[in-house]
């Protein structure tokens, strides 16, 4: 399990394709790591050999989020995140979507937790017109980093 740069990623993915390895890629910003998180990450590596998180960076998180965020740096959450042992690597990315990874990536499979149509994913094009498929894993209801920020300032 590792961090790797961004400026990195092609090298490891020329490494597992070369290996005949299936990736998987998800992003978000997975701060306060919680259950639902983690069931969404659990059951997107199950869909390949190796699982690649795109973390937003503490200033992508900000923008989508406020001032208030993240929680928890990019350090810890990388951190959080591989220490599972199903997520195999990280990679940081600071735009506000991981648009621009995932077409260096061309995942085999990207999965979205939510209620998405598959269309309007963030990747979706990039990966299906390379031979990849986009798989959506519902939520775990009653997580979510909104709810236990709200419950705590109760």
């Amino acid at each position: 399990m590792i961090f790797i740069k961004k400026e990195d990623i092609s090298k490891l993915i020329s490494k597992y394709k070369s290996n005949g390895l299936k990736i998987v890629f998800t992003n978000g910003c997975f701060d306060l790591l919680h259950a639902g998180h983690l069931d969404l990450l659990k059951k997107a590596s199950e869909f390949g050999d190796k699982l690649i998180v795109g973390l937003n960076s503490d200033a992508s998180v900000k923008k989508l989020k406020g001032n208030s965020r993240p929680i928890e740096d990019e350090t810890v959450r990388s951190s959080s995140l591989l220490d599972k042992v199903f997520v195999d690597d990280v990679v940081i990315f600071n735009e506000l979507t991981p648009k621009k990874l995932i077409a260096q990536i061309i995942p085999d499979v990207l999965v979205k937790g939510g209620d998405y149509k598959k269309e309007d994913i963030v990747g979706y094009s990039e990966v299906t017109k390379n031979g990849g498929v986009v798989k959506i894993i519902s939520l775990t209801p009653g997580f979510s980093t909104t709810s236990i920020i709200n419950k705590s300032n109760r």
